[in-house]
């Protein structure tokens, strides 16, 4: 019987490693979204949700870095387009309401205003964003997935850099445990991050 030579099974080896086929990041990325996808229940049970409830806990600081305390919040999202965000904390107490194409706030103050400008923009983007959404993001073909880490994986828009979406999932389950809507353009428009302290409700 003939055996290689240690040269050989070397030279064999790293021919054999250049042949591999390479993953890119978007792979692994996607892989990695399609594992929590199906922690979930699968894209298709995610997609037939008419009606989400969620409810977190975050810890908010202002832009010097001074904590200001926990705020709880409770999304709600109605297909197609309605949402109302509840808001209570120190403050920054406030009630948001919009139909996708308009809607009104209840400040911190406890005025009452129609949406406009930044407000609006606010709504539209955090619409896009809800957590439900951003679990079908693979079936948005301008979406970019990337990978920052194992187990965190973010999901911004082709040439587009100003927002993005980072998802960090556990690493046994591959459920989302923390999700951030990250906007490089106004720090005032989203906070930093957000610790989703317990699941929404669902109904089908």
């Amino acid at each position: 019987m003939a055996f290689l030579s240690r040269e050989s099974l070397f030279a064999f080896a790293a021919l054999f490693t250049v042949f591999l086929p390479a993953t890119s990041p978007g792979q692994d990325a996607m892989q990695l979204f399609h594992k929590m996808q199906t922690a979930l229940g699968g894209g298709d049970k995610i997609a037939a949700i008419q009606d989400f409830e969620q409810c977190v806990r975050a810890d908010t600081w202002d832009n010097s870095g001074k904590r200001h305390g926990e705020v709880y919040k409770r999304t709600r999202w109605i297909r197609p387009h309605v949402l109302r965000l509840d808001q209570v904390g120190p403050g920054d107490t406030y009630v948001l309401y919009f139909n996708g194409v308009s809607g009104w706030e209840i400040l911190p103050d406890k005025g009452f205003a129609k949406l406009a400008s930044d407000e609006l923009t606010f709504a539209r983007r955090y619409l896009n964003g809800i957590d439900l959404k951003s679990w079908l993001a693979d079936r948005d073909s301008q979406n970019v997935f990337t990978t920052s880490a194992s187990d965190v994986i973010t999901i911004s828009t082709k040439n587009d850099a100003s927002y993005k979406t980072e998802i960090t999932l556990d690493p046994v389950t591959f459920l989302p445990v923390k999700e951030a809507l990250i906007s490089l353009i106004s720090a005032s428009l989203f906070p930093p991050w957000k610790l989703i302290i317990r699941r929404g409700n669902f109904t089908l």
